[in-house]
């Protein structure tokens, strides 16, 4: 596949010179680093609360300052930086393709109610985006080639038919006691 180079315009140039001080590679993995740890550090209340006038509060501070020591040891480390990246992309990628299938599946909808995939459908597409998203993750960590290489390669060896009779099974097994669809004797009661 061939690349075309992009035109040289206004925005082109401003893209190119927030990348050259670093937005992309610093200031924005730091940003969502530390939102994302902050968030989950608030949610958790790891650290406990404190009484202020009766009312309970999330410690703050300790919260933001371990985000903040987190996520400055993320950005210190520029393989863990690209790691971010090569997912975060490959993400909206993968989220671009799921928007483009669900219009696709619309496009086929005559009716004046919601569209909604029906119970398999809908869990099929959420297990092929889950699917997805171990595969960019895969990818990302370099994973991918090496495990395809091995299954490619060293198809007759002993572990990956093991893997792959193990896998087998497990599907079977699932599939013939129901998998989890099946409800207890209290649910269906309700």
């Amino acid at each position: 596949m061939v690349v075309q180079a992009v035109e040289q315009s206004a925005f082109r140039g401003t893209l190119t010179f927030l990348n050259k001080i670093g937005v992309y590679d610093v200031v924005l993995p730091f940003l969502l680093i530390f939102t994302i740890v902050y968030a989950i550090l608030e949610k958790t209340r790891i650290y406990g609360t404190e009484k202020i006038e009766g009312k309970e509060y999330t410690r703050k501070n300790l919260n933001g300052m371990t985000a903040f020591v987190v996520a400055f040891f993320v950005v210190a480390s520029t393989k863990l930086v690209a790691i971010i990246n090569e997912v975060l992309a490959n993400t909206v990628l993968l989220l671009l393709l799921s928007i483009c299938f669900l219009l696709l599946a619309g496009s086929f909808h005559t009716g004046k109610e919601e569209f909604f995939l029906k119970k398999g459908w809908r869990n099929l597409f959420m297990i092929i985006m889950f699917l997805g998203i171990v595969l960019v993750f895969l990818h990302a960590l370099g994973w991918l080639q090496v495990i395809l290489w091995y299954v490619t390669t060293q198809f007759n060896s002993v572990v990956v038919s093991s893997i792959i009779l193990v896998i087998i099974v497990v599907v079977a097994i699932i599939y013939i006691t129901g998998g989890f669809t099946k409800k207890s004797a209290e649910e269906e009661k309700d």
